[in-house]
């Protein structure tokens, strides 16, 4: 019988045993009593089954706000429980409602994570994935042999639409593969996106034509409308665009299912609000699980942040996330390509390098170590090209810097606070 696999990591002061039978009852046949029809056969069929119990290390403290058991530790383990596709089906939604959402309200927890996520191969074909993933987006910039090298319009906000594509002009001619909007840029009164688009696709195609290398533009054409996005998505899309930026929690799941079914654009995926559903350690989710969701829908790139980001997450969640994108679910065309930003500027390019596993299939995004860079964008992209030349030839950077100016100056400017 095809299953669907949770891994709930779960901290109660009681029976672990027995909270794991609660959760399996509770999220699929079972209530808080015996019920006329939840019979043998019902159960055998529908149930959820507890099928793996790995013990950690117990906590002395709750990890919710709670009182605290007088003397006693709260154990803590990895619980595996199988849910029957036939229960489930292959709709994201049932996955959704059935497996993760009630956990969180079990009364007697007070800790619930969901740290895995195994789905069986009937699951995954039901939905589309990427369109293009890792092998579109090379082919559609270009570029091989190195990683992606994008920026972002700045300032994120309040420019017009002639300031963003006069922006665009610098950034193309300083060499970017990829330029986004920042993810909060969508529709506004002083910049609609229509005139964004007839602002910054002529410089585009100018360029393609001039060059025969097209840079990547993601727009932002985000709305909780699913009508009015796909507006968006066609005047993008008939103007010779090629990308989209979509913050994928404003969006929802069936935003982004409507969109993907529909979509000729490359959907690059920021993850804005993720840190809602993560950053407590012992509640939420772990984007391994996240982001299995949302590459079945169809993200082809996904944000990830990257080693030394400005924001709170840590190297090690961080290069946890990179892997999760790079781990096929069926085939290598069903990854995500991981998008590396946040604060970065080049310097962090050898260690990414070395503790990703010596991938370069990453699209790097720096904002202001490319727009602030003392020698200008076009000095600054050249220094981040010249880290990764480095990194993937095991240089050092501050070697490699000797006989490379732009790089030496991003030292110079970056190396000790870096960009935020």
């Amino acid at each position: 019988m095809a299953v669907a696999r949770v891994t709930y990591r779960i901290e109660t002061a009681g029976d672990i045993g027995r909270m794991a039978e609660k959760i399996a009852s509770d999220q699929s046949t079972g209530t808080f009593v015996p019920v006329p029809g939840e019979t043998p056969d019902l159960k055998a069929r529908c149930a959820a089954r507890v099928s793996g119990i790995r013990m950690l290390d117990p906590h002395e403290r709750p990890a919710f706000p709670q009182d605290a058991v007088p003397g006693g530790t709260y154990s803590r383990a990895d619980v595996d429980i199988d849910f029957p596709l036939e229960v489930i089906g292959t709709d994201i939604a049932a996955l959704m409602t059935i497996a993760f959402g009630g956990v969180f309200s079990v009364r007697g927890l007070s800790g619930v994570r969901i740290v895995g996520l195994a789905l069986p191969p009937e699951f995954i074909r039901a939905h589309p994935g990427p369109a293009f993933g890792i092998a579109g987006s090379r082919r559609l910039t270009g570029v091989y042999g190195r990683p992606l090298i994008g920026s972002i319009i700045k300032p994120n906000l309040g420019l017009s639409a002639q300031d963003v594509g006069a922006v665009t002009r610098e950034l193309v001619e300083a060499g970017v593969d990829f330029i986004k909007d920042d993810e909060k840029m969508m529709n506004p009164g002083y910049a609609p996106l229509a005139d964004r688009v007839r602002a910054v696709m002529p410089v585009i195609l100018d360029h393609e034509q001039k060059t025969g290398r097209k840079v990547m533009y993601a727009f932002g054409i985000a709305s909780a409308d699913p009508d009015t996005m796909m507006r968006h998505h066609d005047i993008v899309a008939e103007a010779g665009g090629n990308a989209a930026v979509i913050p994928i929690n404003a969006v929802g799941h069936g935003g982004m299912a409507f969109l993907r079914k529909r979509s000729r654009l490359v959907l690059h995926a920021h993850r804005s609000g993720w840190d809602v559903l993560t950053r407590h350690p012992d509640l939420g989710f772990d984007f391994s699980v996240y982001q299995q969701i949302w590459r079945l829908l169809g993200v082809d790139q996904f944000q990830v942040n990257g080693i030394g980001a400005k924001y709170w997450e840590p190297d090690q969640s961080f290069l946890a996330s990179f892997h999760a994108c790079m781990t096929p679910m069926l085939d290598e065309a069903d990854r995500a390509l991981p998008v590396v930003g946040s604060g970065q500027w080049g310097g962090q390019a050898p260690e990414t390098y070395a503790r990703n596993g010596g991938s370069i299939d990453l699209l790097y995004l720096g904002g202001g170590g490319i727009m602030g860079h003392p020698g200008g964008p076009g000095a600054g992209v050249r220094a981040i090209r010249q880290s990764w030349e480095a990194a993937v030839s095991g240089v050092p950077l501050e070697t490699y810097a000797r006989e490379h100016p732009e790089l030496a100056q991003s030292i110079a400017a970056f190396g000790k606070t870096g960009v935020s």
